[in-house]
């Protein structure tokens, strides 16, 4: 009889599971599950407390659904990346493993250990099979003319439309029950111990419940009261209008094909619309961000898309950074979004664009600084759209946004944050100030004492001084 192994890394759900799909094809094949638990490799990356956390509970709820399935988890500790090539197979050879199957993932570590288990298990006649999964449309089949990976959102966006036009986007059900395996799951180790985490575990279950089945529920419910909404009140943080689906994408408890066919299905069950239009291209930034981390593997090794960035002399003044970090800069609404991100460990996608073009150009602090501390805080930590949001803002990433496009954040704030009632949630000792008063409450027309620092920085002037470090540059052809 034939033994098969589905190995789960950032895809944790039965539903739409590509690669369990295809282990389970085979009707008359034993199923036999593994996660490697890698504590060395998770601190490594920066993984956040939280995360980690979040995960450990999802593998929970995935081995019971795996049961039922008769498909027991097993879960195994391997330090590092490294020694998951021997650990794996040390593993098929002892449960007499005939195939293994995965999805692959994307970021260039990732990708090297993955080429490494491949001629491992071959050498020892061991089949493996890895597919495409993390994206709807996947990396090295959407090319420009030239053959070259996109660099650019709006031509790669046209071309991925064309593309999922073309090739129908195919959402797998969950496999049926399997033949019974004698193996029995493990039971997920807490090891939470190891990290540092700033969320209490009642707060982080209430808030971010685990599991394929909450997602799904979450997805449906965006889709039902929010998604023809969207593009009005996206931007909007005191709304919480967004689908804060993220943590699920970042961990693959959802995959981005299930929501892009909630979406697809709500435009046709109602009529179509921009604002389903405008979600889906969210979804479509997602792709493209493993697109560039394939196509340019720089930006996997904490190097600007931008070659000519590289002479930029970002200040490294880590009191400045701190206070950053705290919410304590002076600009209400930087502060109430840092205060968020450490009280929840999420950010508001506005609030992170804010936060980020704040300490890159404001304080032309170095983005890379800002890029860690995301991915220590962050539930839905995730290095593609992590380092994209970052060069984005900081002016040194593919289509980001021009050096002299700087947001001002009372501008901001007064925009998207018109009442205060954001500010008013996560900056209490601003409460007690009128509608008008919050955004700046230290400008001169108001003289109220205030227990809140202020402005670090005198935004004209920091602007101002940015946008000359950029105009310095000397162009090199990145490729």
């Amino acid at each position: 009889m034939a033994r098969h192994l589905i190995w789960f890394r950032a895809d944790l759900r039965t539903i739409d599971n590509t690669a369990l799909h295809s282990a389970c094809l085979d009707p008359q094949a034993e199923v036999i599950a593994l996660f490697f638990i890698s504590t060395e490799q998770w601190q490594q990356h920066q993984m956040a407390g939280c995360r980690v956390d979040f995960d450990l509970r999802t593998l929970t709820v995935l081995s019971q659904t795996l049961a039922t399935l008769n498909i027991p988890l097993i879960i195994c500790h391997s330090p590092h990346f490294n020694s998951q090539i021997d650990d794996l197979s040390d593993f098929c050879k002892q449960h007499h493993i005939e195939a293994v199957y995965y999805n692959f993932q994307y970021e260039i570590n990732e990708r090297k250990r993955d080429l490494a288990v491949k001629e491992k298990l071959s050498q020892a006649g061991i089949h493996c099979f890895g597919y495409h999964d993390q994206c709807i449309v996947a990396p090295s089949t959407l090319l420009t003319g030239e053959g070259k990976y996109y660099s650019v959102y709006t031509p790669f966006k046209k071309s991925w439309l064309q593309a999922v036009q073309r090739q129908a986007v195919v959402v797998y059900p969950a496999p049926q029950k399997r033949i019974s395996c004698p193996l029995t799951s493990s039971v997920v180790p807490n090891v939470l111990s190891e990290f540092s985490s700033h969320l209490s575990p009642a707060f982080a279950q209430q808030e971010w419940p685990a599991g394929e089945e909450v997602a799904l529920t979450r997805l449906h419910d965006f889709c039902r009261h929010h998604i023809r909404r969207y593009q009005q009140e996206r931007d909007f943080p005191a709304l919480n209008h967004t689908s804060r689906l993220s943590p699920y994408l970042a961990n693959g408890s959802l995959s981005l094909r299930q929501c892009y066919q909630a979406a697809t299905l709500e435009a046709a069950d109602y009529g179509a619309s921009k604002d389903i239009d405008h979600w889906i291209s969210e979804l479509i930034w997602r792709d493209f961000y493993k697109h560039i981390m394939v196509g340019f593997s720089r930006v996997c090794k904490h190097l600007p898309f931008r070659l000519e960035t590289r002479q930029l002399k970002w200040r490294h003044d880590e009191a400045d950074f701190q206070r950053w970090c705290d919410g304590k800069t002076g600009f209400p609404l930087v502060d109430a979004a840092m205060r968020q991100l450490n009280t929840t460990g999420w950010m508001h996608n506005r609030l992170r664009m804010v936060t980020a073009m704040f300490l890159t150009k404001d304080l032309f602090i170095d983005w890379r600084w800002g890029e860690r501390y995301f991915m220590e805080r962050l539930i839905d930590g995730d290095l593609s759209a992590n380092n994209g949001g970052w060069q984005w803002s900081a002016s040194t990433g593919n289509d980001a946004a021009p050096y002299f496009r700087i947001f001002n954040p009372a501008r901001q704030s007064e925009k998207f944050d018109p009442q205060g009632t954001f500010i008013r949630q996560f900056v209490p000792e601003l409460a007690h100030l009128d509608d008008k008063q919050i955004h700046e409450p230290h400008a001169k027309q108001f003289q109220v004492g205030l227990n809140y620092p202020t402005p670090m920085v005198n935004h004209k002037t920091a602007s101002a001084e940015t946008i000359q470090h950029f105009q310095s540059l000397k162009q090199i052809d990145g490729g």
